[in-house]
């Protein structure tokens, strides 16, 4: 089985994310790419006059019908980072959108400090099914918890997607890229699975995120790693699967 990693631009409009995760999942598609993940909050942004914008709820719930209908049509596996409102709670959520029309959703346990004034943790992990074989959901900032992937890893999972979105002030960004190189290949050796980093690129929210999505083998070899600033797919076959 083909699987993907997406490193993408978020904007702070949801109908120029859902064409940008629309166009890469048909390149991926063309690729022979069975199961794709996209950043964190790659669908909303996390620009809070966006989300607080009447209507938006509305229009949110719309993209999520679309992109469930694309990942039928495609027959891919979309993995899509974005907000989701729950009463009155906000979540920093992960859909996974399979081509048999199931929906799975795993929200993020470990928020940031300033994620913590906006968001809901969540309190449960996702591993999920597909194509006769097991894969697990997490979203940045969780991948510093060694003990939720070891959890991910002991139900028999496959391969582990982390979805991120680096914001920091350019300095911060800068200094913080070995660390969020590391952790991801770091719970690949762990666990003894592959490990699917997407991240975003560019400036939202008036800081920046420098890219190097990855991809790390049960050996903790880098696979593939994209730059700091381009749009990219990464791609990777899971042993035994033609």
């Amino acid at each position: 089985m083909r699987l993907g990693a997406a490193q993408m631009f978020i904007a702070d409009s949801l109908a120029v994310n859902e064409a940008s995760i629309m166009r890469l999942a048909a390149e991926a598609a063309g690729r022979g790419v069975e199961l794709l993940a996209f950043p964190e909050m790659s669908l909303t942004g996390y620009n809070q006059a966006t989300l607080g914008r009447p209507g938006f709820k509305e229009e949110l719930e719309g993209a999520l019908a679309r992109i469930a209908r694309g990942a039928v049509d495609l027959g891919v596996g979309l993995i899509i980072g974005r907000a989701e409102f729950a009463g009155e709670r906000l979540f920093n959520a992960a859909s996974v959108f399979l081509p048999d029309g199931s929906v799975h959703t795993y929200r993020k346990i470990y928020l940031t400090d300033a994620e913590a004034r906006y968001f809901t943790p969540g309190t449960g992990h996702l591993v999920f099914n597909y194509k006769g074989a097991k894969f697990g959901v997490i979203i940045c900032r969780d991948q510093n918890y060694p003990e939720l992937a070891r959890q991910i890893a002991a139900e028999g999972a496959r391969a582990l997607f982390i979805l991120s979105a680096h914001y920091y002030q350019p300095g911060e960004a800068r200094w913080k890229l070995p660390k969020n190189r590391a952790l991801p290949i770091a719970r690949a050796v762990e666990n003894r699975c592959y490990v699917l980093l997407a991240n975003a690129v560019g400036s939202h929210i008036g800081m920046v995120s420098l890219g190097n999505s990855l991809i790390a083998d049960p050996e903790g070899g880098l696979v593939v790693m994209a730059d700091e600033t381009s749009e990219t797919l990464l791609t990777c076959d899971l042993p035994g699967d033609n």
